[in-house]
């Protein structure tokens, strides 16, 4: 059959149309960046090492964006950006280091500075301001260390430091296990409860699994302190507080109102309402049920919603927060119990601030990570694309920068 040249001239514009089309609706646009830090690493750093994967904004979907680097010592166990996203600061386990990194637009990083601590770091936090450090370390005895950062996140000499034990029981072991900033922590104008840290740990010497306890104290806790306007850190009014068993994660909601715990032993998420002295009260209605052994916790940057990873049952789980009272009910997927599945152990769990429908979390046995879109409206869960992703080995932590220009999903305190 023979086409008219009209007609030919039509089929050749919709082929071109259509290719168009189809290139346009498989063009990727990256809204994050995540940091992946592997432990046990590769030959970028067998000791361990910092991958950049992008998100892509319409399937959640990560790929690989810059070669992956040298960790800066060995076993990295934590990561914290600042709060202008430029800085990525790492903390090395078994090398006792704190490691920053610039930030490229492009994802890559650069190793700028280090700092070596006397015992082995656990956790970080970064102020809003990008102004201060803060670094839990200790694997027998608990310190809160404060370092001032400059304008390029440098780091500088210890500002102030805690060492953390319970009341009673000064020679009990404590074990750190997660630091958390109110998030509005960005001057040192503001009132104590907008300026304050808060640490979990629990006491070894009272939770002994397999072996016979050495203390009768109850075993979890959370210590707070107020920051001062020359970064001195006091303790927060009655601290420590109670945390169950085996605090394992914390986290604080966008607007400064409460912090929760995630309790590993007796697989419970603790809630507290934060007051205006920056001391810590329970929410009356908890603690509320978790999977088993949760590992981490993150909330939904509006401040709408909890997610925790529970490494036992390899999977995360979903709670939407009661703006008035802070009370969080569990979020039930309407298609298949199997969304909320991730690979194996999740050990870190993150949401993406850009668009804020993104969840990942870090799993230390699947060598992978795991991805789930989130609803904002109801925080239902879906699988993302081609979930879970591979990554180097047993990673431990996850960071995440938004990158473009994005009107980030935050909410002002």
């Amino acid at each position: 059959m023979k086409f008219s040249k009209l007609s030919q001239l039509f089929l050749v514009s919709t082929i071109g149309l259509l290719v168009a089309t189809g290139l346009t609706a498989c063009q990727l646009v990256s809204i994050d960046y995540v940091f992946v830090a592997d432990s046990a690493g590769n030959s970028a750093g067998s000791a361990g090492q910092i991958e950049t994967y992008a998100v892509d904004a319409h399937s959640g979907a990560l790929r690989i964006v810059a070669a992956a680097v040298p960790s800066g010592g060995v076993k990295p166990v934590a990561l914290a950006v600042s709060g202008n996203y430029y800085q990525l600061y790492v903390a090395n386990a078994a090398s006792k280091n704190v490691v920053h990194f610039s930030i490229a637009d492009s994802g890559v990083l650069t190793k700028v500075d280090s700092i070596t601590l006397p015992e082995t770091p656990v956790a970080l936090a970064v102020s809003a301001a990008s102004n201060f450090l803060y670094v839990v370390y200790g694997s027998s005895s608990a310190t809160l260390a404060e370092y001032p950062l400059s304008s390029s996140g440098a780091i500088g000499a210890v500002a102030s430091q805690q060492s953390l034990s319970v009341p009673g029981f000064a020679s009990d072991s404590l074990v750190p296990t997660g630091v958390a900033l109110i998030p509005n922590n960005n001057n040192t104008t503001v009132a104590p409860a907008n300026n304050a840290v808060y640490v979990s740990a629990y006491d070894s010497s009272a939770y002994n699994p397999g072996g016979t306890p050495t203390s009768t104290a109850n075993p979890g806790w959370v210590f707070g302190f107020i920051v001062g306007s020359n970064g001195a850190l006091t303790p927060a009014a009655n601290s420590p507080y109670q945390a169950g068993v085996k605090p394992s994660g914390i986290t604080a909601d966008p607007v400064s109102r409460f912090i929760y715990v995630t309790d590993f032993a007796s697989n419970q998420l603790i809630g507290y309402s934060i007051q205006n002295s920056g001391s810590l009260n329970f929410l009356v209605n908890g603690p509320f049920r978790t999977g088993n052994q949760p590992s981490a916790i993150a909330i939904d940057p509006r401040g709408k919603f909890i997610y925790n990873a529970n490494s036992l049952d390899s999977s995360i789980g979903g709670y939407t927060i009661s703006l008035p009272t802070g009370t969080p009910s569990a979020i039930v997927s309407t298609s298949s119990v199997s969304v909320f599945n991730t690979d194996t152990a999740p050990a870190a769990i993150a949401l993406e601030p850009a668009i804020g429908r993104f969840i990942y979390t870090a799993n230390y046995l699947g060598n992978s990570v795991s991805g789930f879109r989130y609803d904002p409206s109801n925080g239902a869960v879906t699988q993302t694309q081609a979930t879970p992703y591979p990554s180097g080995a047993n990673p431990t932590a996850l960071a995440i920068v938004p990158h473009g220009n994005h009107s980030l999903q935050t909410v002002t305190p």
